[in-house]
């Protein structure tokens, strides 16, 4: 039993690397990018049906629901070593979010269009501009990173202490 808890103690270690290198380099492509991407592009199909802006931010409800789903269903099931992985996610999903928003006024990242033409919008400055807030999206975009930050050390400190300090 022992081995496992330092194999799970291990992978919250490397997770922990990871997460540092996600944050040295939050615009560059990290591995769990295809999967929130994925996620993202489905949350815009998903709340199309309700209005422009709300399929607009439906992105990244999408993006974030996936991971936060995961971890509430292995809270509930009280699986925590688990859920503090899929926490690990979350965070990791806000370095990405926050990319997107500081970009909000340059738009300069490129986009990825469903239809595969010149019909992408940049969902942030879509939604800064429609809640008057464009101007401000280098400290939104700031303070999201500050969340994912906070996020991953949560789940990396209730990942070990699971890890190590709990029974199985």
């Amino acid at each position: 039993m022992k081995q496992v808890k330092y194999l799970k103690a291990g992978f919250i270690v490397l997770m922990a690397v990871y997460g540092i290198i996600c944050a040295k380099d939050a615009a560059g492509f990290h591995y769990l990018d295809r999967v929130n991407l994925i996620a993202h592009e489905a949350g815009h199909l998903l709340f199309s049906y309700l209005g422009e802006f709300i399929t607009v931010i439906g992105g990244t409800i999408g993006q974030l629901f996936v991971p936060i789903a995961f971890t509430v269903y292995f809270y509930q099931r009280q699986e925590f070593f688990s859920s503090a992985v899929t926490l690990f996610w979350t965070g990791q999903n806000f370095f990405g979010i926050s990319v997107y928003i500081k970009d909000a006024q340059a738009m300069a990242l490129p986009l990825v269009s469903v239809g595969g033409g010149e019909d992408a919008i940049h969902d942030w400055n879509y939604i800064l501009s429609k809640m008057g807030l464009l101007r401000w999206d280098q400290g939104i975009g700031s303070l999201v990173f500050i969340l994912g930050v906070v996020i991953i050390t949560a789940s990396v400190i209730g990942g070990l202490y699971y890890a190590l300090d709990r029974t199985s």
